[in-house]
């Protein structure tokens, strides 16, 4: 393996990382605020510790196999996470180290759990902080740095298909890092588009840009402890029901309707679909609202349809608390929290592709019971798909729910009530944010035993990367020569 090549990378991603925080450490200095100075020494860390190993590591070889790929990728989660921990340590926002480090993971891994109670304390440098690292998660700073590795002579292409969540990622064009730089583009467009129309909703700048950011990144922080539920403004919340449903396509097709190419759209099975399952849980939610609340049709349908966009595309946003809502009205959530996103989209989750591909694999196998003798080649978007990837997806799945069980049996060994533990569990390996239980839309995780938010934090790393790319690293023969 080549190991230079790997801490290489990682050094070039630190600096990356440095430079980020000099933008939190530039709002610090707008507001006039007393944290500047732990800004200062968190990037200065960065900036310093990177450019030290760029310089050590200079002779490395250029070429990056499958093997570094996964490694690399696991381990810029980590050590960004690690190291993007610093700014709450050094302004004293997050005194505790742990705290801060489950805060930060679940910035990058756009997980949007979080331990505060008191959001609205914090300052806008570390407001914009908390909210950067989504947004830098959100698309993945393997794909940023795609457009960065090949001026060095890095080739990148491991590093996508280990990065991308999905399990086909696509590209918009044939070099790696033109497809990098197209995807940031569109996901800037985006976010700055959300940033407008919220600051003419009446949100205020400060919060339309840090929404924005955790909105395209389908990551969830606020800078309100009441989330979106601070401002009753229909207008505002429709604005980021639109966002977060195009932050969950994939972005590949939010790249054709762009360019005008919206038969992109009605074409593809995935977003038909993603599109059919938003609407009939926000149906069935709506009319659950309607017999049991006093609220009206626009008001019931405007929270189902938020509360359902939100989980679906894993963002975590709330303008309600869903937990106060009827039993079976709270079951259709859960049921959400194992959809996820679209695949090449920055939502987690299991992923729409999965849910169809297994859905129509399992039509056509009654369909082979019943003829036996046919030669019925499972399709998706017109085109055979291979029995590779629906292997692939099997596994995913039977994987999936085998981590979701274990998980929750060793979480209550931190918090024995089985429901808190089922959410708690679900929400973290799912990358949502809010759960149920005593970490559902209303509560925090600051009350969880330490170990248990390590044992979280490692689930959401889990989750983000798609199982394999962090499971394949405790393979024995992934290390043999």
């Amino acid at each position: 393996m080549n190991i230079k090549i790997i801490i290489r990378v990682i050094g070039l991603l630190m600096f990356v990382e440095g430079v980020a925080m000099l933008l939190a450490l530039f709002v610090s200095i707008i507001y006039n605020e007393s944290d500047s100075t732990g800004f200062v020494l968190s990037s200065g860390l960065n900036l310093v510790g990177g450019a030290l190993i760029i310089w050590i590591t200079r002779n490395a070889r250029k070429d990056i196999g499958k093997r570094e790929g996964f490694v690399i990728v696991a381990l810029v989660w980590i050590v960004f996470s690690l190291l993007g921990s610093l700014p709450y340590i050094f302004t004293g926002a997050i005194p505790n180290y742990t705290d801060a480090f489950f805060e930060t993971m679940s910035g990058f891994t756009t997980t949007g759990s979080s331990v505060l109670n008191d959001v609205e304390s914090l300052s806008h440098g570390i407001l914009f902080w908390r909210s950067l690292t989504q947004w830098l998660g959100g698309m993945g700073m393997i794909v940023l740095s795609l457009a960065i590795l090949p001026i060095f002579g890095i080739g990148g292409m491991q590093l996508y298909i280990a990065e991308v969540p999905g399990p086909t990622p696509d590209k918009i064009t044939p070099r790696i890092r033109q497809t990098a730089a197209k995807l940031w583009a569109i996901y800037l467009i985006f976010t700055v588009a959300q940033v407008l129309l919220l600051w003419l909703g009446k949100m205020p700048l400060f919060d339309s840009i840090c929404h924005s950011f955790t909105t395209m990144a389908t990551g969830g922080f606020s800078t309100k402890q009441a989330s979106i539920a601070y401002w009753a403004s229909p207008y505002i919340q429709y604005v980021i029901i639109l966002f977060m449903f195009i932050a969950g396509t994939n972005f590949t097709l939010s790249y054709f309707a762009i360019r005008g190419k919206f038969v992109h759209l009605l074409k593809d099975e995935e977003f038909k679909f993603y599109g059919f399952i938003v609407l009939f849980f926000a149906i069935i939610i709506t009319g659950g609202l309607l017999i049991s609340t006093d609220n009206g049709f626009e008001k019931a349908f405007r929270d189902a349809l938020f509360q359902v966009v939100s989980i679906i595309t894993t963002t975590g946003f709330a303008t309600t608390d869903y937990l106060l809502w009827k039993p079976i009205l709270i079951a259709i959530i859960f049921a959400a929290f194992f959809i996820g996103g679209s695949a090449g989209s920055t939502g987690g989750g299991i992923k729409i592709m999965r849910i169809v591909l297994l859905l129509k694999n399992g039509y056509y196998e009654l369909k082979r019971m019943l003829h036996p003798n046919a030669v019925i080649p499972l399709k998706f978007n017109n085109h055979s798909v291979d029995p590779k990837i629906v292997t692939n997806v099997l596994a995913f799945f039977v994987l999936y729910f085998m981590i979701f069980g274990v998980s929750t049996i060793i979480f209550m060994l931190f918090v024995p009530d089985l429901e808190t533990s089922m959410g708690a569990v679900a929400t973290c390996l799912g990358n949502i944010g809010p759960g149920l239980g005593t970490v559902g839309p209303a509560e925090t995780f600051s009350h969880i035993h330490p170990a248990g938010k390590w044992f979280l934090s490692f689930l959401m790393l889990l989750g983000r990367l798609e199982l394999f790319t962090i499971l394949v690293l405790f393979s024995p023969s992934f290390w043999r020569q």
